[in-house]
């Protein structure tokens, strides 16, 4: 493809040959655009932006001013082999955040979803998977290989570390270290995260309903005060629901993983 006649470059910038700009897209002054990144269409790379790496970003992203895209991980085990990262589609980007590549022990590719917004000096390490719609507030940072599922938001100077997954429609609160998974639509707060309740709130915003709502309440009860491991608790849930929210639930906690979980 090449650079798209249509695509705007300012004087400044430096687009390296092998780099693929789509139509419409813009590059501001003084940014890298390295000779294994595309640019979707419409993409908007703002001034002072280093984009290297195998890395792709999607329709309409915009990235602002010193945003570092693509360079390589921050793994002591990586031994300059290529792995990418991959951006979805309008994702908003502001400065100072870092994302970088995959590395060949944990599958190759750091992924990043559709309409995530990432606040100044947000950090999404090596492999991490991130779903859509994630927002992450200021200077808080995934570590290498995280899974993020979609709807999440990950509040500020937070921390969450390597291996660890947060389901869906889950919220982090500020100034907080995550260290084991998070059920869907948990909500965690404290220095040392705690699971201490449900993402009311969002749930209400994104229009649940009533029924449901009840019933992750008290899915949430029996996870809390039932008898047995949490996984007991977890499969006996999913013998007695009918609630898809409640079943979504369910199969996160009885997923493979690497971390144990944050319990009530």
């Amino acid at each position: 493809m090449g650079v798209d006649p249509n695509a705007q470059i300012h004087p400044s910038a430096i687009v390296e040959d092998g780099a693929e700009i789509g139509a419409g897209a813009c590059v501001g002054p003084f940014s890298v655009i390295g000779p294994k990144v595309t640019l979707a269409p419409g993409v908007e790379v703002k001034s002072h932006v280093v984009v290297t790496g195998l890395t792709e970003i999607g329709e309409e992203t915009v990235i602002f001013p010193f945003a570092n895209i693509g360079d390589v991980p921050q793994d002591l085990k990586y031994r300059g082999e290529e792995t990418r990262l991959v951006v979805g589609k309008r994702n908003r980007i502001r400065e100072g955040v870092t994302m970088n590549t995959g590395t060949e022990g944990g599958g190759g590719v750091t992924r990043v979803g559709d309409d995530c917004l990432f606040m100044t000096g947000a950090h999404v390490a090596h492999d991490a998977q991130v779903g859509d719609r994630v927002i992450m507030v200021n200077n808080s940072a995934l570590a290498g290989h995280c899974v993020i599922g979609d709807d999440v938001i990950i509040g500020g100077l937070s921390g969450i570390h390597q291996w660890v997954r947060i389901g869906h429609g889950a919220i982090i609160g500020a100034v907080t270290m995550v260290t084991n998974d998070v059920i869907p639509f948990g909500l965690v707060q404290g220095p040392r995260g705690v699971l201490d309740g449900l993402n009311l709130v969002g749930l209400k915003r994104r229009g649940v309903d009533r029924a449901d709502i009840s019933a992750l309440r008290a899915a949430f009860k029996v996870l809390a005060d039932g008898d047995g491991t949490f996984q007991d608790k977890a499969r006996k849930l999913a013998e007695e629901t009918d609630s898809p929210y409640v079943r979504e639930m369910v199969e996160f906690v009885m997923a493979d993983s690497d971390r144990s979980f944050l319990t009530p």
